[in-house]
Formats: structure tokens, C-alpha cells, sequence
């Protein structure tokens, strides 16, 4: 796929919006239409998640949803790029669900509203999902708000490309080809030093993946 002058939305939480990055200037969105001369537009909000949640969280900001923030976004887009789960993992409250649940206060369910909304809005459009990268803690059985976990972090990389999977959309699957994994202590340094968010060369090695991902297409 042809990326320059191609119009490409990144929906996605802290790090799409360059949290970990040195400036906006360095953030993996900005270092791929750099890159890839393409004319990009960066909806990436702070703690946001994909699933709807059951309690307000203390900050409102994290309860706009990638769900609710579809209706936003502008409908001129050629490929919309869609990196999130994360948060859903480390301080939701929705349960996982399964792959049939509708609910949208389920991760599954979240999922499919997700895709289909999009689909509608950009029913000519590519539409392509990112996993979560690894992070410190995915593991952890309890979650930051107190929640037991359902599933480790790769339970959700694995939910959202069982449920993009069905509906034909790609998925580039950056918990297991990022190169990054900040529980070793060199790649923790250098890539994601606060064990969750990329720095400077981990953006720059994330705008590479997802470059390469796309121009495959």
C-alpha cells in the first residue's frame, strides 16, 4: 500500500498521544508521516480505553472510550490505525467477556461495536488494529484500580485479534514482533524506560514496525 499523501487517523490512548516521547515531534505518529510523507491526524487521548466502563474513573478524561470517540473523528481518512487494550488491562473495570457477547461493557463486546463502527463510517477505508506492547506488570493478577485481572495482558492481544480476525481486518502484532519487552533491562533502558511508554528510539522503532506493516499491504 501506497502511504504518501495517504490520509492515515491513529485512534489510540497515552501512547499514541506521545506520552514517553521527548515532543510531539518525536512521538511514533509524527516519526511515521515523517517517514512516510503521509498527512496524518492523531486522536490519541491519555487513559483511554477501548471497553466502556462500569464506574467513573477518577480522571474523566479515561472514561472517553475509543467506542464514543469514533464520532469524532473526521471521515476523509484512507487507513485508520487503531492501538489500544493496554489500559483496558491495567485500570479498567469491564470484564473480558467472550467472543459472542455483544456488550459493549466487555472487552469482546467492545471489540465488535468497535470494528463496526468503523466499518460503517469508513466502509472504504483500511482499517487496521495494533496489539498492545509487552509492558512491565502483564502478568499481574490484580489490576491498578484493585480489580483481579481475568486474563494477563496477552489474553487481550489475543482477544483482539480473534475478534479483527473475524471481520477481515489486519493486525500487526506488536506484543510479539515489537522488539520491545521492558522486563529485560537493556531494551527497558533504551526503548520504554518507565516500563510502559516509548521513548524517543522506541517510537522510532514503533513508526518503522508500523510503516512496514502498512506498505505490505
Amino acid at each position: 500500500m501506497e502511504l504518501q499523501n495517504k490520509r492515515v487517523f491513529f485512534l489510540g490512548d497515552s501512547i499514541t498521544e506521545g506520552v514517553g516521547a521527548s515532543s510531539e515531534e518525536t512521538c511514533y505518529v509524527s516519526v511515521f508521516a515523517k517517514t512516510t510523507g503521509a498527512d496524518v491526524k492523531n486522536y490519541g487521548i491519555s487513559g483511554t480505553r477501548i471497553a466502556k466502563q462500569r464506574k467513573k474513573s477518577a480522571n474523566p478524561q479515561f472514561d472517553r472510550d475509543f467506542l464514543s470517540r469514533v464520532d469524532e473523528m473526521d471521515s476523509d481518512a484512507d487507513i485508520i490505525v487503531v492501538f489500544g487494550g493496554t489500559n483496558d488491562f491495567g485500570h479498567g473495570d469491564s470484564t473480558v467477556g467472550d467472543f459472542e457477547s455483544q456488550d459493549e461493557y466487555t472487552f469482546y463486546g467492545a471489540l465488535h461495536s468497535l470494528c463496526q463502527k468503523l466499518i460503517k463510517k469508513y466502509p472504504n477505508s483500511e482499517i487496521v488494529f495494533l496489539t498492545p506492547l509487552h509492558r512491565l506488570g502483564e502478568d499481574a493478577e490484580i489490576n491498578e484500580i484493585g480489580i483481579p485481572n481475568e486474563r494477563p495482558l496477552s489474553g487481550y492481544v489475543d482477544a483482539i485479534k480473534e475478534v479483527a480476525g473475524y471481520y477481515g481486518l489486519p493486525v500487526l502484532d506488536l506484543f510479539h514482533m515489537s522488539g520491545i519487552q521492558p522486563n529485560v533491562e537493556i531494551i527497558r533502558e533504551k526503548f520504554m524506560p518507565d516500563g510502559l511508554h516509548p521513548s524517543d528510539a522506541g517510537a522510532e522503532k514503533l513508526a518503522k514496525r508500523i510503516r512496514a506493516f502498512l506498505l505490505s499491504l
